[in-house]
């Protein structure tokens, strides 16, 4: 038994490493956050290892990404609990993003504009590639749901990516 359970700390090991940095590039695109978004993927890798046994043979990798929603989702549901400041943050200036932390700090920007399920659904969906079928047993609800929060947030993002292109514009729309 006890060399059953070291072979299985050993794949779940491997499996740290493999996914590690997909799913907190992954938590880091729903959280805008890169401190919650590590957090959230050591509490996926703590509840993932309590599953292990059942899912290492399975999809580990999807059971982890659905964990990992799902636990931001909670999140999302509980009150906020940050106080507001009197600092004001400071502003990225309009610029052209030139490297890819900037193409990211962009994405998240943009994704921060969103509700918990629009930016559910378009992580899913787009970053992860699944068919809306499979965004929409993820999340527990219908397909029509998946398609029309699909629609609703690609056109925000749309008009968000236009606002940036204009403010970097000097404003004036082309």
């Amino acid at each position: 038994m006890g060399h059953r359970t070291a072979r299985g700390d050993e794949e779940f090991a491997e499996f740290v490493l493999a996914s590690s940095a997909r799913l907190t590039h992954a938590a880091y695109l729903l959280t805008s956050d890169r401190h919650h978004a590590e957090d959230a993927v050591q509490t996926v890798l703590a509840r993932t290892y309590a599953a292990w046994k059942r899912v290492r043979h399975k999809d580990a990798y999807g059971y982890a990404r659905r964990v990992l929603v799902n636990h931001l989702i909670d999140n999302w549901r509980r009150p906020i609990r940050e106080l507001p400041t009197d600092d004001v943050p400071e502003v990225r200036a309009p610029d052209r993003p030139e490297s890819l932390a900037l193409d990211r700090r962009w994405l998240a920007e943009l994704l921060d504009g969103l509700t918990g399920r629009e930016r559910a659904v378009i992580v899913l969906r787009h970053y992860f590639d699944l068919p809306e079928a499979d965004v929409a047993a993820e999340l527990g609800v219908s397909l029509g749901t998946v398609k029309s929060t699909n629609s609703r947030a690609l056109a925000k993002l749309r008009v968000a990516a236009g606002d940036e292109a204009r403010e970097s514009c000097g404003g004036v729309p082309r």
